[in-house]
């Protein structure tokens, strides 16, 4: 396998790839990886979402109850954690052995989840997990822009958007069932055949993928200390304000502790020679302010995701299957804004101005529920429906925008640290959100993550806070039109620049 600067292959318009790709690789060996792709990140994102369901059933099978939280906090802090170390290492050893690396490390860490016998194992094994979900997010925007070519992206981006979507609002119904009617072992049980797939998918097509790295050096300190200081300000998140008190020695040391591991990062990264972050992706104008824009807007839009059910099942008096349907336009909406933004994208020199108008849609249709949290059921259906439709024209443009600004040899990188600052911003937002509903409105940890909500609940503090909620899920929406705004509007489909 060759080397070098050479550009990626694609499955047609050959004249706009290096003739070695477009041999390299058929349109049957793209869609194979494609749907190789599609699987492996399907299966990484359900297990952010599939297991909430089940954890009483867990509870009481393993006790020791007061861990519960940690198996989805596990997996979450180490798959947000070593995304950007995947992306360097991709950038250094090629994307197919990081990919498959993190599949089969998958893979046995839903065996070990499955076996576990004890709280502690599971815990452990969902932070094994973690490992190999972190390289699966990390690497399939990272192939998608290697494999195919520029004019064809938003086609695809928009099947890994729905794919991205749809694991996030499924997880929680099939994790439910599950529990319910087989074995909540089965959840991890059920990866087994999936990842197999992913595997045989793409195993031996990524073979003819032209390498596009230089000799790179690995900055372990650099990963250890983004490592360090993500994982700490995420716990300090997840324990405050019910866990632990706010003002707690170990809460407060929690965020010393992760400001001044963030500040030893910014040094690490001016002093070292080739830091975790190369400076041409920190200097990347479109990479930065599009993955700005993510941070907000995915905030924003996960935290509704999640915290939504409840207030369907609160304020709108709704039955939990009923929430769950009353979710369906957030999936099918923000599918088709994403469908229409990447039919425009091609056929238009401003693609910029759908999105933008979007997000400022969501931005305040946000602001509508938090002014009137009480309005009828029908608007706030159609508060949703706008929210899901203007953050699903970003989708596409966004990832585009970013592999179509990356140089090849440095395209890991960027993808990784785009995905990395997304879920820090998501995982911020979320924490932030049940803040605001534990103690504004008394909601316990249980009802936060099962929807339960218990009778000593005031519905005017709980109407209040939700109004805190949609308030701060506006101004979101908002900075992150501000970022998008900022970001420049470059031609998505010539060359990649070789840096």
């Amino acid at each position: 396998m060759e080397s070098g600067k050479s550009d990626a292959g694609g499955m047609t318009n050959a004249h706009e790839l290096p003739q070695q790709a477009a041999q390299q690789l058929s349109p049957r060996d793209v869609r194979s990886i494609m749907y190789g792709l599609m699987t492996a990140l399907m299966l990484a994102a359900l297990d952010t979402t599939i297991v909430a369901p089940a954890l009483p059933t867990i509870g009481r099978d393993l006790g020791n109850i007061e861990y519960l939280p940690w198996i989805a906090t596990a997996y979450l802090l180490v798959s947000t954690a070593l995304s950007p170390l995947y992306g360097k290492l991709a950038d250094i050893k090629g994307r197919r052995v990081v990919i498959m690396f993190a599949l089969v490390v998958f893979l046995i860490g839903s065996i070990a989840c499955a076996l576990a016998p004890t709280m502690l194992t599971l815990v452990l094994a969902r932070a094994l997990q973690g490992v190999g979900g972190a390289g699966i997010f990390a690497m399939t925007q990272t192939i998608v822009g290697d494999i195919v070519p520029p004019k064809q992206r938003p086609h695809y981006q928009l099947y890994m958007s729905t794919v991205w979507m749809l694991a996030n609002l499924a997880g929680p119904v099939i994790g439910g069932a599950m529990a319910d009617y087989t074995h909540w072992s089965m959840i991890f049980w059920v990866n087994i055949p999936i990842g197999l797939v992913a595997i045989w998918l793409v195993s031996d097509r990524l073979k003819k993928i032209p390498r596009f790295e230089r000799p790179h050096k690995i900055d372990l300190l650099g990963a250890a200390l983004m490592m360090f200081a993500s994982g700490l300000l995420l716990l300090a998140l997840s324990w405050g304000g019910h866990t632990y008190a706010w003002s707690s020695w170990r809460v407060v040391g929690l965020f010393i502790g992760s400001a001044l591991a963030w500040a030893l990062l910014v040094w690490r990264q001016i002093s070292v020679e080739e830091p975790l972050i190369p400076l041409l992706v920190l200097k990347n104008q479109v990479a930065l302010t599009s993955t700005m824009t993510m941070f907000f807007m995915m905030g924003a839009y996960l935290a509704l995701n999640i915290y939504l059910p409840i207030y369907f099942q609160t304020i709108g008096a709704m039955s939990a299957s009923q929430s769950g349907l009353a979710l369906i336009p957030l999936l099918v909406f923000t599918s088709a804004g994403a469908w229409v933004a990447s039919r425009l994208m091609p056929r238009t020199q401003h693609y910029k101005r759908l999105p933008l108008a979007g997000l400022v849609a969501s931005g305040v249709a946000a602001l509508a529920m938090a002014i009137w949290p009480q309005m009828p059921i029908v608007g706030v259906l159609a508060a949703t429906t706008i929210i899901a439709t203007g953050t699903g024209t970003v989708f596409p443009i966004v990832s585009v925008a970013v592999q179509a600004s990356s140089p090849r040899h440095l395209l890991g990188s960027t993808m990784a640290l785009s995905y990395f600052v997304r879920s820090l911003g998501a995982s911020i937002s979320i924490a932030v959100f049940g803040v605001i509903l534990l103690g504004g409105a008394g909601l316990g940890v249980e009802a936060i993550a099962h929807g339960g909500v218990p009778d000593t609940v005031d519905a005017k503090d709980l109407a209040r806070s939700f109004s805190i909620c949609f308030a701060l899920a506006g101004v979101f929406f908002l900075v992150a039109a501000g970022f998008f705004a900022a970001m420049e509007e470059r031609p998505l489909f010539g060359e990649q620049p070789e840096g």
